[in-house]
């Protein structure tokens, strides 16, 4: 079991809605120097993810909790969303190839096909992983209530 610290920020009924506390290995996120990835937030801004979960230990809001998620699940999920988008494209791209005129742009069936292919396995993902969400093995899990001397700080958000 994979585990992170979460936050709190909303109860429904018996679902809480959580957001993962996010840790910065170096420090530089969000300065002028850095790694390049505080390049890519600034650009596409760094979103905090708040996701649903049942609450077993009937946490608050602004409670830190351990969240965790199965290995299996974590690696199948990004294997599929590498792995199936990447085949497609090779796959429509061979299929193309192999289909155009002798005397056409073979490389232009080619990228044609893998475009398609592209657009296919994304569907596919799509639709595949509104099914899984139905699935209790995909699904984050609250573990255990998070020690604020294990944390550093207790959140404030929320209250």
């Amino acid at each position: 079991m994979i585990e992170e610290l979460a936050i709190v920020v909303g109860v429904e009924n018996q679902s809480a809605l959580l957001e993962v506390i996010r840790r910065k290995p170096c420090g530089l996120c969000g300065q002028t120097r850095g790694c390049g990835i505080s390049l890519w937030g600034r650009i596409f801004g760094h979103r905090s993810n708040v996701f649903k979960v049942q609450n077993h230990i009937d946490a608050k809001i602004g409670d830190s909790v351990v969240v965790g998620v199965e290995e299996n699940a974590l690696m199948f999920g990004a294997v599929s969303l590498y792995g199936i988008p990447l085949a497609a494209i090779l796959v429509g791209s061979v299929l193309a190839s192999q289909f155009a005129p002798a005397h056409s742009n073979a490389d232009l069936y080619a990228t044609g096909g893998a475009l398609s292919g592209l657009v296919l396995g994304l569907l596919w993902l799509k639709v595949n992983a509104q099914g899984r969400n139905l699935d209790a093995r995909y699904r984050p899990v609250i573990l255990r209530s998070a020690d604020e001397s294990v944390i550093g700080f207790k959140c404030e958000r929320g209250e």
